[in-house]
C-alpha cells in the first residue's frame, strides 16, 4: 500500500538540508542501489562503490529496503555500509513496507541493526485524512469536489493514497 514512505523519506531529507546545508544527503531506492553494486562488480569499481557509499555522506536514506532481501552481495555491502555509518555516527534511514521481522529472507545480522534504530509502523490513513486529502488536492488543482463525492471515494480506497488521487484524475477527465 502507499501510505507515504517516499514523501517522509523526501521529508527527512529536506529537514536535515534545511538544518544544515552543508550535510552531504544521499536519496536511493533499494534498486538503484542493488544496480549500482551489480554495474561496480561488472566493471571491477567495487572499492569506488564502498567509498561512495561509506566516505561520502553523512546521511543516506534508502527507499524500499524489503528488495534487498535474498540479495546475498547486495546484504553484504549494504551490511557493511550500515555499520561504516553507524560506527563514524552517520545516519542511514531506510523505509520498507513491512517490519524487519517480516521481511523474509532478510539476514538475521540485518535484521537486528533494522531493529538497533527507530521502526514507526505507518498506518493508513483515517478516513477524515483521507477526505481532507482529497479536497486539498481538489482545491489545489481547481477541481470542483462535493463532499458527499469525497466522503465515498475515501469510504471505497482505504489504504492507497495514490490511487485516492487517481480517482479524483479521472473524475477531472
Amino acid at each position: 500500500p502507499c501510505l507515504g514512505k517516499t514523501h517522509l523519506l523526501h521529508a527527512i531529507g529536506n529537514q536535515i538540508m534545511r538544518r544544515n546545508p552543508r550535510a552531504r544527503v544521499a536519496y536511493l531506492s533499494c534498486e538503484d542501489f542493488v544496480n549500482e553494486l551489480i554495474d561496480a562488480i561488472k566493471t571491477n569499481t567495487q572499492s569506488k562503490f564502498r567509498a561512495k557509499y561509506r566516505n561520502s555522506y553523512d546521511v543516506i536514506l534508502i527507499d524500499d529496503i524489503q528488495f534487498i532481501a535474498g540479495k546475498d552481495a547486495s546484504e553484504e555491502e549494504f551490511f557493511h555500509t550500515f555499520n561504516a555509518l553507524h560506527s563514524t555516527r552517520r545516519q542511514i534511514v531506510v523505509t520498507s513496507d513491512r517490519a524487519p521481522r517480516d521481511i523474509e529472507g532478510l539476514e538475521q545480522r540485518i535484521r537486528t541493526r533494522f531493529e538497533w534504530g527507530l521502526v514507526a509502523d505507518i498506518k493508513p490513513p483515517e478516513i477524515e485524512t483521507r477526505i481532507a486529502i482529497l479536497k486539498a488536492k481538489a482545491e489545489r488543482d481547481d477541481i470542483y469536489l462535493p463532499d458527499d463525492v469525497a466522503t465515498f471515494l475515501a469510504t471505497h480506497v482505504k489504504s492507497n493514497v495514490r490511487e485516492l488521487e487517481g480517482l479524483l484524475i479521472k473524475l477531472q477527465a
